[in-house]
């Protein structure tokens, strides 16, 4: 990479962490599509990322398709290209923008996968509950199906955030939004034991703030819960193609199918806007549908 577009990149990450909040992983994202973009432009043309043109970002992005990259990727890419430049126009490193009026790939948006009550239930009852750690993973998972709480909210949840009088959770959100978001009563339950009991035989209580600790006395990474979860579908047998947010999607798809308000699940979610909610609407109503059609004599 051109030394000049490793300073600016990492001066327009550094800018957009301060002003925007954003999570360790969207920064990350943003590192890895704009070094792919500069290292091809000092490569290919010998440039740096200031001096690229609207005809090398479009070859860029050309390249990508041709290798196999799917349509939400190359959106994804394009997304960072044009924050990128028009932060350079705002902070008066450039002119004119060369990302602007290159259009992104039209995307359909892909129905949440979720489980079954059943299944979820299933899910909840698969950890060993006879060893500490085996507690603290149905606690993870009660929290997670109860709260409909991201998982990196989850395993950077700490000590404060959790008002265990009051049965509720405070958390920080994306762009730093915080809200409060109810346990109800077995998730309540499965937290209280685990942080009498079994989080002591896991981590000394003064080693860490993390409320759900490894061995190594750290917080769990999001990797690693991801492994926990796929274990445990594989162990009780469920053969979905299972996602970090599915439990999230259950939370959501459950509380609509049993008549919860729509502006209700965007609180609880955290969603800025209503429209990222809606797509919930949309699994919910083919529930009904196969209901209707499973059901109905005329279905």
């Amino acid at each position: 990479m051109h030394p000049a577009s490793e300073r600016q990149l990492e001066t327009f990450i550094d800018t957009i962490w301060m002003e925007r909040g954003l999570s360790e992983n969207t920064l990350n994202a943003y590192r890895t599509d704009l070094n792919g973009l500069a290292k091809w432009l000092y490569t290919q043309c010998q440039r740096d990322l200031l001096h690229a043109s609207r005809s090398q970002i479009l070859d860029y992005l050309s390249l990508r398709v041709n290798g196999g990259a799917k349509s939400r990727s190359t959106a994804r890419l394009l997304s960072s290209v044009k924050r990128f430049y028009q932060y350079c126009v705002r902070e008066q490193m450039l002119k004119v923008d060369p990302s602007d009026r290159i259009d992104a790939p039209k995307l359909g948006r892909p129905l949440p996968k979720y489980l079954s009550e059943a299944e979820v239930e299933a899910l909840l009852l698969a950890p060993d509950l006879n060893h500490p750690l085996g507690i603290r993973d149905r606690t993870m998972l009660e929290l997670l199906y109860a709260t409909g709480l991201r998982v990196s909210e989850l395993v950077t949840l700490r000590l404060e955030q959790i008002n265990l009088r009051q049965g509720v959770v405070r958390v920080q959100g994306k762009g730093g939004k915080e809200r409060l978001v109810p346990l109800g009563e077995e998730a309540l339950s499965w937290l209280d034991n685990y942080l009498k009991d079994a989080r002591h035989q896991i981590t000394p209580p003064a080693a860490s703030d993390y409320v759900f600790t490894t061995r190594r006395q750290s917080a769990m990474t999001r990797q690693a819960f991801w492994y926990l979860i796929k274990r445990y579908a594989g162990k009780v047998g469920i053969k979905k193609h299972l996602t970090p947010h599915t439990l999230r999607h259950c939370f959501a798809t459950h509380l609509l199918n049993h008549g919860a308000d729509l502006r209700v699940v965007q609180m609880l979610l955290g969603h800025s806007d209503l429209s990222t909610t809606q797509i919930y609407t949309h699994v919910a109503r083919e529930r009904l549908r196969s209901l209707h059609a499973e059901h109905h004599p005329r279905g």
